[in-house]
């Protein structure tokens, strides 16, 4: 069940210098995100999406708009606030896992609560949860190497959501996974956004996946067509 707006945007602009030239990205981009949505980000290659996305993430900061998200003016935040704002309130899942391959799958997940307060009891247990809800209880030390795509990519969920944060962020989540894991993934991703109510920002170009999502919005050349 959707609730108030969870990202606010305003206006949005963002360019980047390509040599001596200015390249637009994004033009006057304006968008609510409600609490509890599953959002997917579509548009062809250099529309954007990505851009977007990391801005929402406090990745990247605009050049112009304002953009709220859980009620904190992103923008105005320093370099070192953003990297505490990250750490508590966005949860990441990339197209290649990005997960550290001397680590098992446990230490992995147990990653983000390294940063916190919380004892060696708290955080084993957890990530024992955490493990848990992807189905990765009997490979939580096994190494990346040991795992499928699949499985890889679910310990990266299983991260991404350990520290319980404010929004799920997603680029391209299957792209680099057969059809069958794939499908896999989605529905752990439905599952968590349905019964968990996790607000997800997803981007994707592949209409099967973007399936998956309650609204669709496109990108067009930096510009919101729908």
């Amino acid at each position: 069940m959707t609730g108030q707006p969870i990202v606010e945007i305003r206006s949005l602009s963002k360019s980047y210098r390509r040599g001596g030239q200015v390249v637009p990205v994004l033009s006057d981009i304006t968008l609510d995100i409600a609490s509890g949505e599953f959002v997917a980000l579509m548009g062809p290659s250099g529309s954007g999406k990505s851009t977007l996305l990391n801005l929402i993430a406090g990745i990247d900061k605009p050049d112009g708009g304002t953009l709220h998200v859980g009620g904190i003016d992103i923008v105005t935040l320093s370099e070192a606030q953003l990297a505490d704002w990250r750490a508590e309130h966005v949860g990441f899942i990339f197209q290649f896992y990005n997960l550290m391959p001397v680590l098992t799958a446990f230490e992995n997940v147990e990653l983000p609560l390294m940063l916190t307060n919380l004892g060696a009891g708290e955080r084993r247990a957890h990530v024992e949860t955490a493990l848990a809800m992807v189905s990765l209880s009997d490979r939580m030390e096994h190494y990346p190497s040991e795992l499928s795509g699949g499985q890889q990519q679910r310990v990266a969920i299983a991260r991404a959501i350990i520290s319980d944060p404010t929004i799920l962020v997603a680029d391209e989540p299957t792209g680099d996974l057969d059809r069958a894991s794939a499908e896999e993934i989605l529905n752990l991703m439905d599952r968590m956004n349905r019964e968990l109510g996790k607000t997800i920002i997803m981007v994707t170009h592949d209409p099967n996946a973007a399936k998956y999502a309650r609204t669709l919005r496109n990108l067009e050349k930096g510009v919101l067509t729908s």
